[in-house]
């Protein structure tokens, strides 16, 4: 098996942890070569640093009796504890590892998880974006758009995975501290791609009141009721919106509600709250009044205006003496005369 570079770089800091006691002057002096000394080792035969030189705690106790440097102390002694209690978890870990590797077809899960690196520095970088996007935005989505910026989101998105990539692969140069915050950022990292997953998910599923609204420039966030009035002018109650495929259209939330049952007026048409309409009833309009309505008196004389002469009433046609009406012709048979 070939030893890798973080293998010996996680051997060098578990030698220096068992040295933690010692000055640094004096740690440093003794681990000045370790890692040059550990690859030449790695290059020699196959096997793990472990087989070859021991737990690294064992390695540090030969180079602190090379050292003359003592036994350590009371603080050294906690730190070993802590170190032995860190072995028997590694132990667990390897023999688990070792267990999973045939159900994936490799010899250890660690093995296949190797040959996964490069889609999770991809993936990396893609999570670095998000978090930047969901920071400087204050939301979470999946394109990353920060300052609710497309273009700005694609340059952060290309810039981060090449960083991401470009970490990975000299990740073996990078010392202690650098390499545990790399560590600790991949779980942060983690987490929120889980919290991501999450809230896609969720967004996905959510149907309020049975229809996905679509909101352009957030103008229906503010909406409470709708109110719908035909051509007359009439409040139409228990109106119901569709869309062209039948679903029905739901927006609003309702403020007159009985705060015992809050999905009653949901359960309703529109309006949800007719005594708020925002426009009343047109008054019924006045039909004409037919000729003669006024039961045959005469009309009323429109007053004189003032200044000038009252306007001539035209007089009632009156009858002709000694006109000859003729009369209307009728469908009666008419009656013989009698034979003499």
């Amino acid at each position: 098996m070939t030893v890798t570079g973080q293998e010996i770089a996680d051997y060098v800091d578990r030698v220096r942890a068992a040295l933690a006691d010692l000055p640094a002057a004096v740690r440093d002096e003794l681990t000045e070569d370790l890692p040059e000394h550990l690859t030449e080792v790695a290059a020699e035969a196959d096997g793990s640093l472990v087989d070859r030189l021991g737990e690294p705690e064992a390695y540090a106790a030969d180079l602190r009796a090379a050292a003359g440097a003592g036994e350590p102390s009371a603080g050294g002694r906690m730190d070993r504890r802590i170190a032995a209690a860190a072995r028997r978890v590694r132990a667990r870990l390897s023999g688990l590892d070792a267990s999973l590797g045939p159900i994936l077809g490799y010899a250890s899960a660690s093995e296949f998880l190797r040959l996964l690196r490069p889609a999770w520095w991809v993936l990396r970088g893609y999570l670095v974006a998000a978090l930047v996007s969901a920071v400087f935005s204050g939301d979470v989505t999946l394109l990353p758009r920060p300052f609710f910026s497309e273009v700005t989101g694609l340059v952060l998105l290309v810039a981060a995975v090449l960083t991401s990539i470009w970490l990975g692969r000299n990740a073996d140069r990078l010392r202690r501290w650098p390499r545990r915050l790399m560590h600790a950022g991949a779980v942060v990292l983690v987490v929120f791609g889980l919290v991501l997953v999450v809230n896609l998910d969720e967004r996905s599923q959510r149907d309020d009141f049975g229809y996905q609204g679509v909101s352009v420039d957030d103008r229906y966030d503010s909406v409470q009721d709708v109110f719908v009035y035909d051509s007359e002018g009439r409040l139409v109650e228990n109106a119901r919106l569709f869309d062209q495929n039948g679903v029905p259209i739901r927006l609003g939330y309702p403020s007159c509600v009985d705060p015992a049952q809050p999905d009653a007026a949901l359960r309703t048409g529109y309006p949800y709250c007719p005594e708020l309409a925002p426009f009343r009833p047109r008054p019924p309009a006045t039909a004409p009044v037919p000729p003669g309505a006024n039961g045959g008196r005469a009309p009323t004389a429109t007053p004189a205006p003032p200044g000038g002469s009252a306007p001539t009433v035209a007089a009632t046609p009156t009858a002709v003496p000694g006109a000859t009406v003729a009369p209307e012709p009728t469908d009666a048979v008419p009656v013989p005369s009698p034979t003499r």
